[in-house]
């Protein structure tokens, strides 16, 4: 058994594909309309064969009620690895990327959480194990 997809809820599927590609440093993998669905995956620019991340519209009505509350609750709806959480962490504020907690040490970790401008937080890790 393999993951080979996962998916992250977006209010705006071209916001999140320029945020994730031109800010985060994601690469688009697909795209490509299904009827009124438009299927959407970037990867990581470091693993272009690696697993995917659906960016999927929030167009359920669950869906949108769920990116919300996570939201609302300050809960990442994902958690991407970097290495070096201090160095991105600059990166990403030089790009205008609103971070709603700054690099904090964890036990076994080092986390920040940003803001995806597309509905979402994101936590940033860097494991010191």
């Amino acid at each position: 058994m393999q993951i080979k997809l996962t998916s992250i809820f977006v209010n705006d599927q071209d916001k999140a594909l320029k945020f994730y590609t031109e800010v985060l440093g994601f690469q688009k993998k697909h795209e490509f309309s299904a009827g009124t669905y438009k299927w959407l995956t970037v990867v990581s620019s470091e693993e272009p064969d690696g697993v995917q991340l659906v960016l999927e519209l929030n167009q359920n009505p669950a869906a949108k009620t769920f990116q919300q509350e996570i939201h609302r609750q300050g809960i990442p709806a994902a958690n991407f690895f970097v290495a070096d959480v201090q160095e991105e962490h600059a990166r990403l504020k030089d790009h205008g990327v609103t971070f709603t907690k700054d690099p904090t040490k964890t036990t076994g970790s080092t986390i920040a959480v940003l803001d995806d401008t597309c509905g979402n937080l994101i936590q940033i890790t860097h494991l010191d194990w």
